[in-house]
């Protein structure tokens, strides 16, 4: 009868299990949205890994998981980018690799002995983190999947996140996985195991227990206008923007504070189009309130298409913009155009380069309310929230469409990073689309009301609590980040020394042998 190893023998087979066990933690993320999974979703890829027979195949057992990780996240480009899509999976797939080696190196001998196994609960979820970081560079595109965002509805969660960000909660899930992996896998290591879950335990307590809570003030009214599915055509952004007026007219008489269009959801620039501007500002006067839209169109004070968040006054623009600084990686741009300008010729990539902004901007929106504008996926970047934060920004707003991607799971998962940037910020995040999904998060990450789907044309209204005080992590930043690194750093240090003490440790002197003496004297001296 065949055992599971002799299965594994064959490297194909191997290698399609490596692709399953990685591509599984993906149904904790929307739309599965199976939160707990986390947890335990590293278990099966690591119990593999650590049977790897060389170095080299735990190399590429991480590859091939991080391929499939990567493609099970990102399959719902598959219609748009096509073949493309592997290309990219198998590129990012290749950052697990060391990290597949360190499992091996840490939990592959039979029974990895206490300290070993202390050790992998710091280095491995250290080693997760710096592949997060690097894929998180908006070159590689952005910090889509980073495995803390899957906890985004769970409180506890949240909280950590106002400490550490979303960095500290993969730390804490890597952590856990690796955990329960050593329980399953090597029953003589349990005691550093349950030691890792139990201080894990505790580190979730602490934060729960002194992290401060947001201290509302106040409150506004935010109304989200969503338009939805318009079908294209040359007038397709006409019949669009005549759908927002429609809906921004409803509007008018409920006292709302600020008004919220998507993610392009002008497709013409109002300096060619002042009709536009007339009907926008018309808008403005007839709801008694400042519209923030997006346009999305070549400019004509500069050469070049941009994403632009403007804001719209009775007056018309207030000269308040915003340009869209992180494009989408072949959605808005092709890097290295001139070697992967081919991926216009299999699937629906940039045919050409959207420029880029210079920086981010606080506006102003009336009624000394204070709002800072991030456009489509720049939602997913830490940083940039905090940025925002810290300068003064009372709402986050994020215009986005997803229309591209509307029967997949891109929607949900988009919505729910809005959850996390309003906990890490203690501020809250209003996130508006051309087609769903539509959602307000208050400070603490909590949900605002309910989400406006995928299939949804409307608009709504949210009582927007604000807050004051700065969280832990608007404060110190990405402290678990360069917690890692040190981490790494040390075991780097502490496996060269200990590789390096040999040469170094000199051998005893041989004690001296005295001649060896026979009853009839010295061979060489007859006689004596």
């Amino acid at each position: 009868m065949k055992t599971i190893s002799d299965w594994l023998a064959s490297p194909w087979r191997r290698s399609t299990a490596a692709v399953l066990t990685g591509a599984l933690p993906v149904l904790a993320f929307p739309q599965p949205s199976l939160w707990w999974f986390a947890y335990v979703a590293l278990v099966p890829w690591i119990a593999l890994v650590r049977t790897a027979p060389t170095g080299k195949r735990a190399l590429r057992d991480g590859w091939w998981g991080g391929f499939g990780f990567m493609l099970a996240m990102h399959h719902w480009l598959l219609p748009n980018l096509h073949v493309f899509t592997f290309v990219i999976a198998g590129l990012l797939g290749a950052l697990w690799a060391p990290w597949a080696w360190l499992v091996r190196r840490f939990l592959g001998v039979p029974s990895p002995s206490p300290g070993r196994v202390a050790a992998a609960l710091a280095v491995l979820p250290s080693g997760w983190l710096m592949i997060e970081l690097v894929r998180s560079w908006q070159g590689l595109g952005g910090p889509w999947g980073v495995l803390g965002s899957s906890q985004w509805q769970v409180e506890p969660a949240l909280r950590l996140a106002s400490v550490g960000g979303v960095w500290l909660i993969s730390f804490l899930v890597v952590t856990v996985n690796v955990a329960v992996a050593v329980l399953v896998t090597v029953r003589t290591s349990r005691v550093p195991a349950v030691a890792g879950l139990a201080a894990t335990a505790v580190a979730t307590s602490a934060a729960w227990a002194w992290s401060p809570r947001p201290d509302v003030h106040d409150r506004v009214r935010i109304a989200v206008v969503q338009p939805g599915v318009i079908q294209g055509g040359t007038d397709g952004p006409d019949r669009r923007f005549d759908r927002e007026v429609q809906l921004t007219r409803e509007l008018a008489g409920q006292d709302v504070d600020l008004i919220v269009w998507g993610e392009s959801s002008v497709g013409f620039d109002l300096g060619e189009r002042p009709d536009l501007a007339r009907r926008l500002a018309a808008l403005s006067r007839e709801t008694g309130v400042n519209i923030l839209v997006n346009v999305d169109a070549r400019r004509s004070d500069k050469p070049g298409i941009y994403k632009s968040s403007i804001l719209i006054g009775p007056d018309g623009p207030t000269g308040a913009r915003y340009d869209k600084m992180r494009l989408v990686p072949f959605g808005e741009y092709i890097p290295m155009r001139s070697m992967l300008g081919w991926a216009t010729s299999v699937g629906k990539a940039a045919d050409e380069d959207r420029r880029r902004g210079t920086r981010q901007v606080v506006m102003d929106a009336g009624h000394g309310l204070r709002i800072g504008p991030m456009v489509c996926f720049e939602s997913a970047f830490s940083d940039m929230s905090r940025n925002l934060a810290d300068h003064g920004a009372e709402v986050l707003v994020a215009q986005s469409a997803t229309s591209t991607f509307q029967q997949s799971w891109a929607p949900e998962q988009h919505a729910s990073l809005a959850a996390l940037r309003a906990a890490e910020t203690g501020r809250p995040m209003v996130h508006a689309t051309l087609t769903g999904v539509s959602a307000v998060y208050g400070p603490g990450g909590q949900r605002i009301g309910p989400w406006l789907g995928t299939s949804a044309s409307t608009s709504a209204v949210y009582e927007v609590p604000l807050s004051t005080g700065v969280t832990p992590y608007v404060r110190f930043g990405d402290w678990p980040v360069y917690a890692a690194l040190l981490i790494m750093a040390a075991w780097c240090v502490s496996e060269g020394v200990r590789t390096q003490q040999p040469r170094f440790r000199r051998s005893a002197p041989e004690p001296h042998a005295r001649p060896a003496r026979t009853a009839h004297g010295s061979p060489a001296r007859p006689g004596h």
